[in-house]
């Protein structure tokens, strides 16, 4: 990840909403985000989820529930959440939470899409894994 543009806006407030399950974050230009941890979980940077190149992404099922568990701050740039399903590698920018937060009507539509393609449900379990990581050596 390339350092931030200097025309990314950054938090200014970040404040995690427990029982409402989303984490709102308010930012430099003014915009201000409340974004639901399910969408931080089902869009989480982490190669687990975004694969190792186009096209590898693994659909995200089952995860309205989950929770945050830690958010650890990373340096000036970025948050490291924690999630309540055992989920924690993937690092979120500033510009990456913008991102979620600018973006979410579209990310939720893209979303039941790919869903819908894969002929599952938003509360389907998650197939089990073929074991620890992202299932490949290195």
């Amino acid at each position: 990840m390339a350092g931030l543009d200097k025309n990314t806006p950054i938090p200014q407030d970040i404040t995690v909403h427990g029982a409402t399950r989303v984490l709102e974050v308010s930012f430099s230009d003014g915009a201000s985000f409340r974004i639901p941890f399910e969408l931080m979980r089902i869009y989480s940077p982490s190669a687990e989820v975004q694969g190792h190149g186009p096209g590898q992404e693994v659909l995200q099922t089952g995860k309205r529930e989950v929770t945050l568990t830690e958010l650890a701050p990373i340096g000036n740039y970025a948050v490291q959440p924690s999630f309540s399903d055992g989920h924690d590698t993937g690092i979120f920018s500033w510009e990456y939470l913008y991102f979620l937060g600018s973006q979410q009507d579209q990310l939720w539509a893209d979303y039941e899409r790919r869903l819908g393609d894969a002929g599952v449900t938003r509360d389907a379990p998650m197939p089990e894994a073929a074991g620890p990581g992202c299932g490949h050596t290195h």
